[in-house]
């Protein structure tokens, strides 16, 4: 599986007031510095692919909201009726351009098409989608001719080997049964 060149890094949520400012769900642990100003980024579809007509946001501002999200500025949109064309849209950043993860972080993108171990060694399965849920990330994997959906949390990974392509895990008892 190759890489992709660029990953989803926030949604834009709604339009704010009346000089094109929009609220935005960031996608990333990094937001300050994925919506510095002067950051170029791209409208995106749901599956991190490039929108058809191309179109460029460059951050003029951004600043946190004290209910989550934050509240962005792009240079390309001036007024409520421009933000509002822009609601529901994913934004995208070239990965090359982005903060490398640190040793214990991984992109979600680098999850699909790892393998799934237990910590006892027995084999789970291969990372074939994940879902961000309220309680935090899920990835379905591909068991007994099925699928099995398996918390991602740090109480239950062990270890994620990016260059082995592997997750290695401690699950509840049960769950697997």
């Amino acid at each position: 599986m190759s890489a992709p060149e660029m990953v989803i890094v926030g949604r834009l949520r709604k339009a704010h007031g009346i000089r094109g400012d929009v609220v935005v769900e960031p996608i990333t642990d990094a937001p300050a510095e994925v919506f510095a100003a002067g950051r170029r980024l791209f409208a995106g579809t749901a599956t991190g692919e490039p929108s058809a007509n191309g179109a460029t946001l460059v951050v003029e501002s951004s600043r946190p909201l004290h209910g989550g999200g934050l509240l962005v500025h792009f240079g390309e949109i001036s007024d409520r009726t421009q933000a509002e064309l822009w609601r529901d849209r994913y934004l995208l950043a070239p990965v090359s351009e982005l903060p490398p993860p640190s040793d214990d972080e991984v992109y979600y993108h680098e999850l699909i098409g790892m393998s799934v171990v237990l910590s006892s060694g027995e084999e789970v399965g291969e990372v074939r989608e994940f879902y961000e849920l309220p309680q935090g990330l899920a990835l379905e994997v591909s068991w007994k001719g099925g699928t099995v959906v398996l918390p991602f949390r740090e109480e239950f990974v062990d270890e994620v080997d990016r260059q082995g392509r592997r997750i290695v895990m401690t699950l509840p008892v049960g769950l697997l049964e």
